[in-house]
């Protein structure tokens, strides 16, 4: 097996700690990763000459990130392919649970399909890959409804009527901003037949590299093998899921 290079690995841990410090000194770096003062000096130099870190002088010397690793991220991002990493994620999922997982985003006051796993069951979902449907009457919708800003939310709202799906539709503007309020603070939505009286979901958000909601996953099931205990367990699995896939995407969840 190749042996991983030990200074390399230093220098990948001083570089992550300002991932949530915006300036360091060489004793924060030196007490943060608990390495000898040469070390770390040594380390800085190094990834200051390379200018990969900035020192900002004064008493003491503090160090930033310089502009290569702007450079790098960018051309990650730009290379980051949302459904690629979405049928992986979502495969893992399906698998996990032997449901349909599905991926979409918002266009519009619509959702739009981008990938779909379905499951084994000889009962399941009916769905496909770029169907359409109205966002306020699904669990990705609703849950990429409650991340657009008062401003964008206004616009959809305002563009004309919400049509029903189904009786359990929500169709009344004030009743759905206050169901997405909860949405909001739950993060998580779940349709009860409001798009297909037979079937059952829950979603989350899944968020990019600037913490921005770009797609939300689900987890669809028939009525007749969603019970309450099952709700909990596919909550967490699709949880999992979609930040399993904003972690692909970029994204670096804030510690609590």
């Amino acid at each position: 097996m190749p042996r991983v290079v030990p200074a390399v690995i230093r220098a990948l841990d001083v570089l992550e700690l300002f991932l949530d410090n915006p300036q360091l000194s060489a004793r924060q770096v030196m007490e943060r990763l608990d390495l000898p003062r040469t070390t770390v000096h040594e380390l800085l130099v190094t990834l200051e000459a390379r200018s990969y870190l900035i020192s900002v002088p004064g008493q003491p010397v503090q160090y930033r990130l310089g502009m290569p690793l702007f450079q790098l991220g960018t051309a990650f991002a730009g290379r980051l392919d949302l459904v690629r990493e979405a049928q992986c994620v979502a495969r893992d999922v399906a698998a996990a649970c032997d449901e349909a997982v599905h991926v979409a985003v918002l266009d519009g006051a619509d959702v739009i399909y981008l990938v779909k796993f379905d499951s084994t069951h000889p009962v399941r979902m009916v769905s496909a890959v770029g169907r359409r449907l109205p966002a306020h009457c699904t669990a990705v919708g609703k849950v990429l409804l409650s991340s657009l800003d008062q401003a964008a939310l206004d616009t959809v709202l305002t563009k004309g009527s919400l049509p029903g799906m189904t009786p359990a539709s929500i169709t009344d503007p004030d009743r759905l901003r206050a169901h997405l309020d909860r949405v909001r603070a739950e993060s998580v939505a779940v349709d009860v037949g409001e798009s297909d009286t037979a079937m059952r979901c829950v979603a989350a958000a899944i968020r990019d590299h600037s913490g921005a909601t770009i797609a939300a996953m689900s987890l669809s099931a028939p009525i007749i093998r969603w019970t309450p205990q099952v709700q909990v367990k596919w909550t967490g699995l699709v949880r999992e899921g979609a930040a399993a896939l904003s972690a692909r995407m970029g994204y670096r969840a804030q510690p609590r």
